[in-house]
């Protein structure tokens, strides 16, 4: 909580000091544990990134960007604490938003297992203000995922690619 809240805090006087537009994402994710594969309770992964929120908000984050899923249960259980976290401290989505980005390998699936159409529409019901696509891939092997998503998402879209496959 306290690492988090003074990473926010800096970015925070950077962007003032800055002047201008500027915003904090307080960025949650991937983590070492995955709850589908039992490394980590649904609890204990929801009380730590409780935690991480809790210290985002009181460094002053404009939004919480959960990145990098690579479990829909995990994508879930860290927006569950963001929504915990805004409540504690008597604040909504509306004025913290929460964006989410997974990360889809070349199988086409996250690393679970889950297609972009089950993260989709298990993700629709919670308040996120955007749902995107990062990491593992590069822009090339993300563009049919994030056609679909432009096909069948109703909410902004983000895209965050590697620079590539590596090659060898």
């Amino acid at each position: 909580r306290e690492l988090n809240a003074e990473a926010a805090s800096i970015a925070r006087s950077a962007c003032e000091e800055a002047g201008g537009q500027r915003f904090v994402l307080g960025s949650m994710g991937p983590g070492t544990k995955l709850i589908s594969l039992s490394q980590v309770s649904w609890d204990a992964m929801l009380g730590s990134y409780c935690e991480q929120a809790t210290g985002l908000l009181e460094g002053g984050v404009d939004a919480f960007l959960v990145e990098t899923c690579q479990d829909l249960l995990q994508a879930k259980c860290a927006i569950c604490a963001c929504m915990d976290a805004l409540a504690q401290a008597g604040r909504s989505v509306d004025d913290v938003p929460i964006m989410v980005s997974i990360t889809i390998e070349t199988t086409g699936t996250m690393l679970l297992g889950s297609n972009l159409e089950a993260v989709a529409n298990a993700l629709r019901p919670f308040p996120i203000a955007s749902l995107g696509l990062n990491c593992a891939t590069g822009p090339a092997e993300m563009a049919d995922h994030v056609a679909w998503l432009s096909r069948h998402w109703d909410r902004p879209i983000s895209v965050v690619p590697n620079a590539g496959l590596p090659t060898l």
